[in-house]
């Protein structure tokens, strides 16, 4: 991508002549085990494959759609659901990874959901468990940002978002991300570090998204699937199929958790 603004304002244009709406008010992006939710957010007012949307691929992780869906949530706000994301660990570059979340904001979105599949380091959150993020550390060794653009970060994840999600459901905690580039999943040592660095959870996703949604003014609320516990915790190995299983087990309560908070932004 040589211009990712002028890449997300022309897949914005593509959008609004392919939905005739001209603006949306937020933005989801559903991760491993949360595609179960796209359906229960809202009246449906039409899908697009990614694919065909400037600047997108379609996902190539088994277990994610690769459809954007508009809908109308239950307080009227327009949002668009990507059913799929770019990964870091494809090797595309952190704009790829992100051009999702400019084209949301290009369209007009102030707020944006970001949810993921994870792995938990805490014994207390057993498979299934929805953790709020409330910060995050980026292990990835990359950015989204150009230059010499300094962005604050000091509220990456907005508490005013989090008290919402809290009047859907009072008992979700929450918790520190880690993201590693990936594909590998993390050794055991890794997951040992993350947590004396503060990490509560860890994966393969969000921050980057995160760090380009504030770039460009958006309110952020990030959810996390604890899809097991993280290497070394829990006595397994790990799978991916493991994830999307525990997706599935989880897809009545986060279908109802995500329309819910859909309902509060």
């Amino acid at each position: 991508m040589n211009d990712p603004v002028a890449l997300a304002a022309e897949a914005a244009g593509f959008l609004r002549s392919h939905f005739a709406v001209d603006h949306i008010d937020l933005a989801l992006v559903l991760g491993s085990g949360w595609s179960s939710g796209a359906d229960s957010l809202g009246e449906p007012l039409g899908d697009v494959e990614l694919g065909d949307v400037p600047g997108f691929s379609k996902p190539v992780v088994s277990g994610h759609g690769g459809r954007l869906k508009l809908v109308r949530t239950a307080t009227g706000k327009v949002a668009a659901v990507f059913t799929g994301r770019t990964h870091y660990y494809e090797g595309r570059g952190a704009d790829a990874v992100v051009h999702g979340v400019r084209t949301a904001a290009a369209w007009g979105a102030s707020t944006l959901v970001l949810t993921n599949g994870c792995g938990g380091l805490n014994p207390a959150w057993a498979p299934g468990t929805v953790v709020l993020i409330a910060d995050h550390i980026n292990l990835t060794g990359d950015t989204p940002l150009h230059g010499a653009t300094f962005v604050d970060l000091t509220e990456a994840y907005s508490k005013r978002l989090r008290e919402a999600a809290r009047r859907v459901d009072p008992a979700l905690p929450e918790g520190v991300y880690v993201q590693f580039r990936g594909p590998q999943y993390e050794t055991p040592a890794e997951v040992r570090m993350a947590g004396i660095l503060g990490g509560d959870l860890v994966g393969m996703s969000t921050t980057l998204e995160t760090i380009a949604a504030r770039e460009a003014g958006m309110e952020v609320l990030g959810l996390s699937l604890v899809t097991n516990a993280a290497a070394g915790l829990g006595g397994d190995t790990l799978d991916h199929t493991e994830v999307l299983q525990a997706g599935r087990d989880a897809g009545p309560r986060l279908a109802s958790l995500l329309a819910g908070i859909a309902g509060e932004l």
